[in-house]
């Protein structure tokens, strides 16, 4: 399913209402191809996960958290299982406050239920009481905090065919020297062009995009164990270590949580 969440006319629109949102539920996967429109847009799962891509960053995004991106930037998306989800439109007038970069956000039960009832509006003008709600959860946004779901994708053509192949199969074992080779690139200015574009190691960009796979696995249901071993960790509890430090609980207990 890859139909727009609004009329592309109404994304398009610098201007109209400051603020749209809508509800959408299905029983298929979603899949957005990369687009931008003249609209901020706030994007999240109502259950499940989300896959976003916006600029040169690649989030896997569970429910508790929304991906912002501000008015013009190339943005996809595809959801792991049936789509149910929702997005805020905000007119580019009222961004002026907001992330001026595509960001992950934690969301606040407040800015849930506001755009849970902002979701119900009908017609191109707000009355007095819907601006006032349109004022609380662009309050909302801009008070939301960041967090370091997000994955950056190197810019260097080389780095990022590397990227996007651990990105397809996370499970591929190659070390860094092969990586290296396959790319076309000494390993030395793999290992250094890797920080200096992503901020992570070779190694550390590898563990994270495998813990991001890790979050659709467990939120499919796969068991902790199973989930481990189909993304190449022969060591259950060193998988177990590094998505606790990195996401502060257990496979487990995250496992738990979505269920």
């Amino acid at each position: 399913m890859s139909d727009p969440m609004i009329p592309p006319a109404q994304a398009a629109d610098a201007g109209g209402p400051p603020l749209l949102a809508v509800l959408r539920r299905s029983g298929e996967v979603r899949v957005t191809h990369r687009h931008r429109h003249a609209r901020g847009q706030l994007l999240g799962a109502a259950q499940g996960l989300l896959s976003v891509d916006a600029d040169n960053s690649r989030w896997v995004v569970p429910a508790t958290h929304a991906v912002w991106i501000p008015p013009g930037v190339q943005h996809g998306l595809r959801s792991h299982g049936p789509f149910s989800g929702w997005s805020v439109y905000v007119a580019a007038s009222a961004c002026a406050e907001l992330p001026g970069d595509a960001c992950v956000l934690a969301v606040s039960g407040l800015l849930r239920e506001a755009v849970t009832r902002a979701a119900s509006w009908t017609g191109d003008a707000l009355n007095a009481p819907q601006v006032r709600l349109s004022g609380v959860i662009l309050d909302e946004i801009r008070s939301s905090p960041r967090v370091a779901l997000g994955l950056p994708m190197p810019r260097d053509a080389r780095l990022l065919r590397i990227a996007r192949a651990l990105s397809d199969r996370p499970d591929e074992g190659r070390r860094l020297e092969e990586w290296a080779e396959w790319a076309g690139i000494a390993p030395r200015t793999l290992t250094r062009r890797f920080i200096a574009e992503t901020g992570f190691t070779f190694t550390e960009w590898r563990q994270r995009v495998r813990l991001l796979e890790a979050l659709e696995l467990l939120a499919a249901g796969r068991p902790v164990k199973a989930a481990a071993l189909d993304l190449g960790y022969d060591n259950v509890s060193a998988f177990i270590a590094l998505f606790r430090r990195v996401f502060g609980v257990t496979p487990g207990r995250y496992e738990a949580s979505m269920r």
